[in-house]
């Protein structure tokens, strides 16, 4: 939020700078992203008021003006001038010779066309107020002539920006923001005087909550005979503009003023367009409602609106409708103002594309009592500003759903022991109260706070605390090193940590990264079209709407990042949670299923450039190294299987299920061709992924005592089908010769000429050792030979 620092004045006597305030507010939680001027350097620039227009006799665009500026020239000035809202007698700022403007001309006599020139006329944008702009700066009619337009327009002021976080919206309103202030620089806050307006005519609107859950207090009023031709006050303008908010004619503009005033976002509505009786109630399915930026949005049963007898006027607490807007030629209007619960309104707007003032306000929360205040405020300074009769205020309030405030107990110990110091009670007792707060009770039962009804965050006894500390100074809060018992726990070498698995990656050339746990429906679906996605009610946006179930759809993200930039050797990977609805309890948000992944991707080629190593890009058997070794932290080479099985998201030809002990644990492969074109990756993708829970249990290393006799190796060559895996084959020599074999080794597989198509050839190497004796070539003769058995 952006306010003015000449404006924060008129709440607080300050005399500290405009720095030295945004350091404060920094370090109280309020975070300061600015401090701007609120307009640029420049002197010698006078009001001016326009004597006689007259045409240009050289050049259509241009007009000669005489132009009245006070003492600041014995006669009026000749200025030739090519705006088309020039006017006569109309009031203007004007740039004398040897003024230096906030773009850098410097104004000089001149000669246009022959005619000569003696300053210039200027609008906001030559002035430095605004990026653009149509014409001259029309100033009000009472602006005196000769007057400095910095003093008049009140320009040597300071812009803060603050960024303001979900909970603090009592501070989304200058009010707010001078209650903090005063509280930091311990200045007493003058209280605004509203008195009540009292009503001059008996014109009301019916009006009926249908959803007073939803709007525990509704306040409207009649106000009518406006003159619509008024123009908003050179002030207002001004300090709208330095709020980032543009002038858009009084009605609109008061309601603003009123926004940025106290945080209260406020309606007006055309009265001729509306009929019947306001009712505020939920919308009825697939009704529709035009908004006043043009949008055309069908809405849902959950979403809020004010209504009349025949039509949808709005969205409440974000948007208004067109047809019911007021204009130019509005007469009578009907002002709302109104509290509408933070849960009626939270996720509406981005449901349909809309940040407006109004909903960013509302979701956070605004004061359920200031409404009544706040509508006499803008009745007021509407009345003021463009005349009219006020009818009576309609205020419909439900008791029973406005918000209700319970005393929270503070105790000092416990302030001391959050804190980490001692602050006596006076102090703490001083800071809530500054902060609104009313406090009762005693020491001994702890005391009683109740805080203000403007402040939703704070409700337990540790918001307190916060406050206290936030106020007292965090950089007074002395530095100490935590102090307590550590107590370490034995590490059980049977169970395998997430860091183990980790370092290993890390050092085998990987690069961990963390993807967000939301991602875009349409990656999920690419990855697994079977599943059916969890979808976040109120997603932040449309590509992280639904929760992921697989680590995928992040690294290959991440993939085409790198891929993206040039990076021709990529290999991630990460640990992180997946999300599954749980077949067997429903589909409530409760019975989702959290599992801890390993994920890894690589793209690229294996090694960096250099001039011993051929160039060669990463494959399916880098992919499975990789997971090879994350297996052997946990158990046996011989509890795992690697079994051939297509996935949707893996190519048909290299997929494969990891199982151990008959369970599946992850699955390793190579991108599916069509998907890495979806994607838009430029390299083929090797991805593994690998349920933790599933590695856990570790098979602890048991010593055999090595065997002091020799060796024997025996080679077969043996022709199998290609369905017949590497791996059924050493099953079955293993079972042939369980006590004799110590090792097989796959030295070579052909296909080619003398093997048909559809089979291969596996050449095996078989170690046999005994440990209590030397084989002799007959026991060897017969073992190869039950082996051949068995393989045919």
């Amino acid at each position: 939020m952006k306010f003015s620092y000449n404006w924060l004045k008129e709440w607080l006597d300050l005399s500290i700078s405009a720095q030295e305030l945004a350091d404060q507010l920094t370090m109280a939680g309020l975070e300061v992203d600015s401090v701007a001027l609120a307009a640029p350097k420049f002197d010698s620039i006078v009001i001016g008021q326009v004597m006689s227009v007259e045409k240009h006799p050289n050049a259509d665009k241009l007009q000669i003006c005489t132009v009245d500026v006070g003492d600041n020239s014995e006669e009026n000035l000749v200025i030739v001038c090519g705006a088309k809202n020039v006017k006569e007698n109309f009031k203007y700022p004007v740039a004398l010779i040897a003024c230096v403007l906030p773009n850098g001309m410097k104004i000089k006599k001149s000669k246009l066309r022959d005619v000569e020139s003696f300053g210039m006329l200027c609008s906001e944008q030559e002035l430095g107020l605004a990026d653009s702009s149509s014409g001259l700066l029309e100033l009000p009619s009472d602006a005196a002539v000769g007057a400095n337009i910095r003093q008049y327009l009140d320009l040597d002021d300071t812009v803060i920006e603050i960024d303001i976080t979900p909970n603090r919206g009592d501070c989304l309103g200058l009010s707010g923001i001078a209650r903090e202030v005063g509280v930091l620089t311990n200045t007493n806050l003058k209280q605004a005087v509203v008195k009540s307006l009292k009503a001059t005519t008996k014109n009301i609107f019916p009006v009926k909550v249908s959803e007073a859950k939803a709007c525990p207090r509704y306040v409207g009023r009649v106000i009518s005979d406006i003159n619509s031709s008024a123009l908003t006050p050179m002030w207002m303008q001004e300090r709208l503009r330095r709020c980032g908010l543009r002038s858009l004619g009084p009605l609109v503009d008061v309601t603003n003023y009123v926004l940025l005033e106290y945080g209260q976002p406020m309606h007006a509505f055309d009265l001729e367009e509306l009929s019947g009786s306001i009712d505020v109630r939920y919308a009825k399915k697939k009704e529709k409602l035009t908004l006043l930026d043009g949008k055309k949005v069908s809405l849902d049963e959950d979403v809020l609106v004010i209504a009349d007898d025949n039509r949808i006027l709005a969205l409440a607490g974000i948007m208004g409708g067109e047809g019911s807007a007021i204009s130019d030629s509005t007469k009578n209007l009907f002002l709302e103002c109104a509290f509408f619960t933070p849960q009626a309104i939270v996720g509406r707007a981005r449901r349909f594309g809309l940040q407006t003032d109004s909903s960013y306000r509302f979701e956070r929360g605004v004061d359920p009592e200031s409404q009544l205040k706040i509508m006499e405020r803008a009745s007021q300074l509407l009345i003021s500003i463009v005349g009219g009769y006020a009818g009576p205020v309609i205020n419909i309030s439900s008791a029973t759903n406005l918000p209700k405030k319970e005393p929270i107990i503070l105790r000092q110990e416990r302030i001391t022991r959050v804190l980490g110091v001692d602050i006596a009670w006076k102090q703490s007792k001083e800071i809530l109260t500054r902060l609104g707060m009313k406090i009762s009770g005693g020491k001994q039962e702890g005391w009683k706070v109740q805080a203000p009804t403007f402040r939703f965050d704070v409700s337990i006894e540790a918001d307190l605390i916060e406050e206290i500390g936030r106020i007292y100074g965090y950089n007074n809060i002395p530095m100490r090193l935590p102090q307590g018992s550590l107590n370490i726990s034995p590490r059980s070498e049977a169970k395998l940590t997430i860091n183990a698995v980790q370092n290993l990656l890390v050092n085998r050339g990987f690069q961990e990264v963390i993807t967000y746990s939301f991602i875009d429906e349409k990656s999920q679906k690419h990855i697994q079209p079977e599943i059916e996605a969890i979808k976040l009610a109120n997603p932040m946006s449309a590509d992280m709407a639904v929760m992921r179930s697989s680590l995928w759809p992040g690294l290959l993200q991440a993939i085409r990042h790198n891929l993206n930039r040039q990076q021709t050797r990529v290999s991630i990977f990460e640990t992180g949670l997946s999300f599954l609805p749980d077949s067997n309890k429903g589909s409530s948000v409760e019975k989702i299923e959290q599992k801890l992944k390993i994920a890894g991707a690589m793209a690229g080629f294996v090694n960096s450039e250099q001039w011993d190593i051929s160039k060669r890009k990463v494959d399916f058997y880098d992919c499975k190294a990789a997971v090879e070794a994350i297996l052997k932290l946990a158990c046996q080479k011989e509890d795992v299987k690697f079994k051939a099985t297509p996935n949707p998201a893996l190519h048909p030809g290299q997929s494969a299920q990891i199982i151990r002990a008959g369970q599946v644990i992850g699955w390793l492969g190579k991108l599916h061709p069509e998907i890495q074109k979806k994607q838009e990756l430029s390299e083929e993708v090797l991805l593994f992924e690998l349920d933790f829970e599933s590695l856990q249990e570790v098979a602890i290393p048991v010593f055999k005592p090595l065997s002091k006799y020799p060796s024997i190796r025996r080679d077969l060559a043996v022709l199998v089908d290609e369905d017949i895996s590497s791996n059924q084959v050493c099953e079955t020599v293993h079972a042939a010769i369980p006590d004799q074999l110590q090792e097989i080794r796959i030295f070579d597989v052909y296909r080619g000429e003398g093997v048909e198509i559809g089979r291969k050839s596996l050449a095996l190497g078989l170690i046999l050792q005994d440990s209590s004796r030397t084989l002799v070539d007959q026991e060897v003769d017969t073992a190869i030979e039950w082996v051949v058995v068995k393989l045919k």
